[in-house]
């Protein structure tokens, strides 16, 4: 089984002045495209980076999340921390993920070059930042979600499937299951 956290960084949503959009974008992504067993641990938090180091350590540490899914605080604004609260929970950083999103993002919108999305690694888990647009949320996990699965195998995590569909997931022929 799989657990992924989802992690929606907003001040607005936190406080309850809009509805959080963006993590239930990324519940729906993950209803589309998973067929092995999943579960997911959802949390809102505001634009405060001790409290994004403070959640993110926890879904994976506590709660043993093997994919972390963040959503909002990956602009250039002052209160956007959540690629530097990533950076300061994990143990190595995976930059092709970020550059990957920005190319995808960049054919959409030529703001996508403002993005400082990023991921890493803590202990056996993938934290990924997204940025806060539900619709840049699934245009981007439709692509870069091929190489997860992979991603996770190669660090500890649980196999991961997914309907071919939605997402057709790439391992090398010498690291499938049959």
């Amino acid at each position: 089984m799989c657990r992924f956290g989802v992690l929606t960084a907003s001040d607005r949503a936190s406080s309850g002045d809009y509805d959080d959009l963006s993590g239930p974008a990324i519940v729906g992504f993950l209803e589309d495209a998973m067929t092995s067993p999943w579960e997911v641990v959802r949390r809102l938090v505001p634009d405060e980076r001790d409290e994004i180091e403070r959640v993110l350590a926890e879904l994976v540490d506590s709660e043993g999340c093997s994919v972390v899914v963040t959503t909002g605080g990956t602009g250039p604004a002052p209160r956007d921390v959540t690629p530097e609260a990533t950076e300061a929970v994990c143990e190595r950083m995976l930059p092709g993920f970020g550059e990957q999103m920005r190319a995808i993002s960049l054919r959409h919108v030529p703001t996508a070059v403002l993005s400082r999305q990023t991921a890493g690694i803590r202990g056996s888990s993938l934290i990924l930042n997204l940025p806060g647009s539900p619709r840049s949320i699934r245009e981007i996990l439709d692509e870069i979600f091929a190489a997860v699965p992979y991603c996770v195998d190669l660090i500890g995590g649980p196999y991961i499937t997914t309907d071919e569909s939605v997402v057709d997931v790439f391992r090398p022929p010498h690291a499938r299951r049959e």
